[in-house]
């Protein structure tokens, strides 16, 4: 089903964008009207990350008139893997001035506007006013479900994107451009219990994946923009890397949807941080007076080794993980373990148990399980492995 064009045409071309675009204008759908909708556009990038990266680069190419980038993060190293936008001088430098300086290079007829600020309440809609277009490239489901709400109050059509290792989602949400459009909660009414999905830092993802679903990120963008083709509003694609398959789903409005639903429960923006749960109330009660820091795991390390103390330490990321960097004296034991059971078989009864993950949400978790079977005395630690490489081991690599 094809759409009106989100925007009017430009009044014209200039001489070097008609060479610049010549191989577009050639194109019978798109010519030298779908060209100046592309150069009148308005469309906002949330995140210069995995999906950011190259949705940013080409919507450039493409010749969208003003691309808004919403990201506050800087780039670290690991980020270069995916993050094709971003170069090795540019590490530390803030992302959304990276991307600029990336997509000048690319493009310099494209007005690019940052918005170096963490998207929140308070402000998304003031970021989000004045785009004829949103592409969300976000990792988390509190700014997912966030975007997806003012995209709808503001009546903005959004494009979403999700990897995760070898595999890939897209979709088009647009409940405004028809009356039986789904919205990303239609597709997701609740999100999925805290710690049940690894984010892409935990689980990690194949970097080229990320220009997979970006591609098709902007290819929608630009049908929609231009008011050619079949958007996929209504449907899923699905994108698994390794078999080299794609499905295309069909997503139904939801009658009893939160937000767009007959009876809407959800009519403002909400507190998405709570909704969607950084960890469970379990383990955040679990881990309430139980969390101690890396500088104490070192002092009970030395207590250990001098044979005052006696505990395991146990981690409970993944061996791949674990090959990767390691609190040194721990054991591995992956969290699945502990969600099936079998973990609990390989804890010493008489000793204390002590826990970490990367970041110390997995360990919250699997601290629940453990103070649940009986070890009252059992402790997790803060921050992780990410802590104790950053203030106790800079040795070992951080990932």
């Amino acid at each position: 089903m094809s759409f009106p064009p989100l925007v009017e045409p430009a009044a014209e071309l200039t001489i070097d964008e008609v060479r610049r675009y010549s191989r577009h204008l050639i194109i019978p759908d798109v010519g030298m009207a779908g060209q100046k909708r592309l150069k009148n556009a308005k469309v906002l990038v949330i995140g210069a990350g995995g999906l950011g990266s190259p949705a940013l680069l080409y919507l450039a190419a493409a010749g969208v008139g003003t691309l808004g980038i919403a990201e506050f993060d800087t780039v670290d190293e690991s980020n270069l893997q995916r993050q094709v936008i971003h170069g090795v001088s540019d590490i530390d430098k803030p992302k959304g001035q990276s991307a600029k300086e990336s997509i000048a290079e690319i493009n310099p007829y494209v007005n690019v506007v940052l918005h170096e600020e963490r998207l929140d309440n308070d402000n998304v809609f003031e970021v989000f006013r004045g785009y004829d277009l949103i592409v969300d490239g976000t990792d988390n489901f509190a700014t997912r479900y966030m975007v997806n709400d003012a995209a709808y109050f503001l009546g903005i059509p959004y494009v979403w994107g999700s990897i995760y290792r070898f595999d890939g989602q897209a979709s088009v949400f647009a409940p405004t451009l028809a009356d039986d459009a789904p919205c990303y909660r239609c597709l997701y009414p609740e999100p999925p219990p805290p710690g049940m999905v690894p984010s892409c830092a935990e689980g990690g993802v194949l970097g080229v994946l990320c220009a997979s679903i970006g591609s098709i990120q902007v290819n929608e963008a630009i049908k929609l923009l231009a008011g050619i083709g079949d958007p996929l509003v209504g449907k899923l694609m699905i994108y698994d890397a390794l078999e080299m398959e794609y499905r295309k789903l069909k997503v139904r409005k939801d009658p009893n949807c939160a937000l767009c639903g007959d009876n809407p429960t959800v009519t403002e923006l909400i507190d998405y941080d709570v909704f969607c749960g950084a960890i469970s109330e379990e383990a955040a009660d679990a881990a309430a007076d139980a969390t101690i820091s890396v500088v104490q795991l070192e002092h009970m390390l030395k207590e250990r080794e001098e044979g005052s103390r006696d505990f395991v330490l146990v981690d409970v990321r993944e061996p791949v993980e674990y090959e990767i960097n390691k609190v040194p004296g721990s054991v591995l034991i992956p969290k699945g373990d502990f969600l099936n059971g079998s973990a609990l078989e390989q804890l010493p009864a008489d000793k204390q148990v002590v826990m970490y993950c990367k970041t110390g949400v997995r360990s919250a978790e699997t601290l629940a399980i453990v103070k649940g079977a009986g070890y009252s005395d059992a402790v997790h630690v803060g921050g992780g492995v990410v802590a104790w490489v950053n203030q106790i081991d800079p040795s070992q690599p951080a990932y």
